[in-house]
């Protein structure tokens, strides 16, 4: 381990306060705007806008494909693409032209009534993931709150499962990790949650079948909600064979399997679902498949939404809380459709992820050329490096592998020469536009931020 490089902490405090006073001469009219934003709560319009290695947000003034303007006029190459919202680009030409045309020339925004376009996008997501019936919600989150009230209902069982540092969203039930004893407790810096997480959830670590066979033995869980792959803590992969090893213990305790493919949609058309031949129950999906219009969706098994739907005492049209006047609008439908027929299609996937393998390949160069002991995994069209080799397992392990510090750097340096990633974490998505010369610039930039750091 001779020949591993050491980060010296005190220039990588160095190099970030000069990062950031670049950064807010570079952008006097982001930070004044951020100043007088005084009756925004935070200063932001949603407190998670303060995730800013910079001290303020930078203002948006425009977007499109994959790339970004500043109010400042920066121009950025963006490989956050609204951390998987905007997979297909900002403003896809094709997505652009369906909305055009349902709000100028339809109408029509909020009715209460149905499209014909939904059917369309119902069999579409049928043939990519497999599920038979579809209902819409306007978040990825909304549809795992109403997934999880309907296996609740059918099984007669509390409590849902889930991996430790998984992200579904602002679900209440889904806040809980893997705690020193190996039980259940509430995530660090949860929110005002209305019960003790652990009479609602049960957790597991990725990747640990043992872990999740003692936690369904108590016959308490009414499903397992995964995504197939971490997502939000790093990209943590599952090893050979666990995935058809949740599939089996949850039959086994007759548990259901939801798996939301919200970010795990990168991975191909119908996500690891199809990629993987995975057989869920109920696939929950979000942000991506409206090119930008919030939106999400799930899809339940046959079987599945016969049991619901024979059940005469569930009210399914109502207050029965599973749905909401928004979800399914004309204007969000038709966005879905032409995301999914004319964007997001199979062929605009593999160059996609033609490309996140060179993104890949090229991260993977620079740290075995500087003696980094990082690493980089990736899921189809999307990368993320950890600092950590070999990649962390668990979402435990991942988390403890965070460096804010050192990722708040890198992340400002980059934004400094034009190149975005997303916010929250090391991710770098590709969308149908990004180029193999886009993501040249982000080496010889991320290469140069790396030099600088180890003053080589």
């Amino acid at each position: 381990m001779s020949d591993v490089t050491i980060i010296d902490r005190s220039r990588l405090a160095d190099l970030a306060i000069r990062e950031r006073a670049t950064f807010s001469v570079r952008n006097p009219r982001s930070r004044a705007a951020y100043e007088s934003a005084d009756h925004l709560f935070g200063r932001v319009p949603m407190t998670w806008m303060n995730k800013k290695a910079g001290g303020f947000p930078l203002y948006l003034d425009r977007a499109l494909g994959n790339r970004i303007w500043d109010i400042d006029g920066h121009e950025y190459i963006d490989f956050a693409l609204g951390d998987t919202g905007s997979m297909a680009g900002h403003s896809a030409p094709e997505v652009v032209a369906a909305i055009r045309e349902r709000i100028s020339t339809q109408g029509g925004l909020t009715t209460m009534l149905p499209t014909a376009d939904a059917e369309w996008v119902g069999a579409e997501l049928t043939r990519r993931f497999g599920v038979d019936k579809w209902s819409f919600s306007l978040t990825a989150t909304d549809a795992n709150r109403w997934a999880i009230r309907l296996v609740r209902a059918i099984t007669g069982k509390s409590k849902i499962l889930f991996h430790a540092y998984c992200y579904h969203g602002s679900v209440d039930e889904s806040l809980i990790v893997v705690g020193p004893d190996g039980e259940g407790m509430s995530r660090p810096g949860n929110v005002g949650s209305p019960v003790d997480v652990t009479l609602t959830s049960r957790v597991a670590e990725m990747n640990d079948l043992a872990g999740l066979e003692r936690q369904l033995a108590h016959g308490d869980v009414a499903a397992v909600l995964i995504e197939p792959a971490l997502t939000n803590i790093g990209i943590v992969l599952p090893e050979p064979g666990y995935l058809d090893g949740v599939r089996a213990l949850t039959r086994e305790h007759g548990a259901l399997l939801i798996i939301d493919e919200t970010h795990t949609f990168s991975a191909g058309p119908g996500g690891m679902t199809q990629r993987d031949h995975l057989q869920p129950d109920i696939v929950v999906i979000g942000k991506s498949i409206a090119g930008g219009i919030p939106t999400g969706a799930y899809g339940l098994s046959a079987e599945f939404a016969a049991q619901v739907l024979e059940r005469t005492d569930l009210d399914l049209i109502d207050m029965g809380g599973v749905g909401g006047t928004l979800a399914g609008n004309p204007l969000q439908v038709a966005a879905m459709r032409a995301t999914l027929e004319k964007v997001l299609t199979d062929d605009a996937f593999a160059v996609m992820i033609e490309t996140a393998t060179f993104f890949t390949d090229g991260i993977t160069n620079i740290f075995d050329r500087y003696h980094l002991p990082w690493s980089i995994n990736q899921l189809g069209a999307r990368a993320e490096y950890r600092f950590a080799k070999p990649y962390p397992l668990t979402g435990t392990a991942a988390h403890a592998a965070a460096d804010e510090e050192l990722e708040d750097y890198i992340h400002l340096a980059l934004m400094n020469r034009g190149i975005m990633l997303t916010p929250f974490h090391n991710m770098a998505l590709m969308c149908p536009t990004t180029s193999r010369a886009d993501v040249a610039a982000h080496h010889a930039a991320f290469e140069e931020v790396i030099r600088d750091l180890l003053d080589a």
